[in-house]
């Protein structure tokens, strides 16, 4: 599914994934896609670090909030 997205609606999900504010519920609520699917997309558009530091940080924050990405 995240293959037939055009350019701008990838983009949106990625500043979305990016933000410290939105959660992966809400991206699925807006575009449809699962966490997993979100995971893919980013790792497949991010350079390796950057997509490393990204989940990094969604896995630090997740371990100090009961609700986050």
């Amino acid at each position: 599914m995240t293959r037939d997205l055009d350019p701008a609606t990838i983009s949106e999900i990625i500043e979305m994934a990016l933000s410290d504010h939105t959660s992966f519920a809400q991206i699925r609520d807006l575009h449809g896609l699962s966490p997993d699917q979100v995971k893919a997309l980013m790792r497949r558009e991010l350079a390796p670090g950057s997509y490393r530091a990204w989940r990094k940080r969604v896995r630090q924050f997740g371990d100090r909030r009961a609700i986050y990405k």
